[in-house]
């Protein structure tokens, strides 16, 4: 049994896998900025932290032998204005900087360090190339910069911790991200197809996702980067297909054309139509596994038609 830290620990992804940990017979501490507030994930212990106030519970800091990093503002929870974007770069690079910081400083007994980062490092499929892969320089978009800013912090903690980063794809589970928003249209007899859904989606299901992190805890010869995908990415209107499949009854194609799409969403509707292909290959070779590795397993599980 070891001490497990986490930050971002009571969101869609945290949640998973503190659930994951427990079971596994870890303790976990959960760093937030609300620890009095009533959170729904039991049995862990709850530390206050603040990295915009330089604050952090160094009782429960000093206690842990692994960090994992979540926290960073929601990539999708609102449109792209200039002020979102900042927050979303910052909730990213100084949270990781103050983290690695203090743990430098005050968590000697802390040898492993999870981070983590997206698969929009890549930015969209060039024309003619292959899957991307973990050698791939850093696209110059917005999320593409920011995911290098992000991993560049992450880098610092190599030299006193084993550093492992996780390029996340699109992360699917029932209670939030993507798979909601395209199923609940699907149970009313609509199959929404955005823009022409020939873009490409790399994508985990969150339970694989949480035991590769904790294999990557537990595997001491782990470390680097590592992209968390499955070997089977999708295509938008593919996904909308296998959902219809598995729920089975009528289904009616709606269109949703791209320019619709901009006007709804501005800037972040380029990561809604962008086809991005990315491998698993280094993440398969390393020994991760994924039960739930195809389309039509990972909608079976997350519709509960097993």
């Amino acid at each position: 049994m070891i001490t497990v830290g986490i930050t971002g620990g009571t969101g869609f992804i945290g949640k998973h896998l503190c659930k994951l940990l427990k079971d596994s017979g870890n303790e976990v501490v959960i760093f937030t900025r609300s620890p009095m507030k009533q959170h729904d994930i039991p049995h862990v212990h709850y530390a206050y932290w603040d990295p915009y106030s330089d604050k952090f519970d160094l009782v429960h800091l000093k206690q842990v032998d692994a960090m994992i990093h979540l926290a960073g503002a929601g990539i999708a929870d609102k449109r792209w204005t200039d002020k979102r974007k900042e927050e979303i770069v910052h909730s990213r690079v100084h949270t990781t900087r103050f983290l690695i910081n203090k743990l430098r400083e005050y968590a000697p007994g802390c040898k492993t360090l999870i981070s983590t980062s997206a698969t929009g490092y890549y930015g969209p499929d060039r024309e003619g190339k292959s899957f991307f892969n973990e050698n791939a320089p850093a696209y110059s978009d917005f999320l593409g910069e920011t995911c290098m800013k992000w991993e560049a912090e992450a880098h610092k903690a190599e030299d006193f911790l084993r550093t492992v980063i996780f390029r996340f794809g699109i992360v699917m589970g029932k209670e939030d991200g993507m798979f909601p928003q395209l199923a609940r249209p699907a149970a009313m007899g609509v199959l929404p197809i955005l823009g022409g859904g020939k873009q490409t989606i790399s994508w985990i299901h969150a339970d694989d996702l949480c035991s590769m992190i904790i294999r990557a805890i537990e595997d001491k010869e782990i470390k680097g980067t590592y992209n968390a995908v499955t070997a089977h990415p999708v295509t938008q209107k593919q996904l909308m297909q296998t959902i219809a499949k598995v729920r089975g009854g009528i289904k009616i194609p709606v269109p949703v054309p791209a320019a619709v799409l901009k006007v709804m969403l501005g800037e972040m509707s380029t990561e809604v139509l962008k086809s991005c292909t990315v491998s698993a290959d280094k993440t398969l070779q390393a020994g991760f596994t994924q039960e739930y590795d195809t389309p039509e397993k990972m909608v079976r599980q997350i519709l509960g038609k097993h």
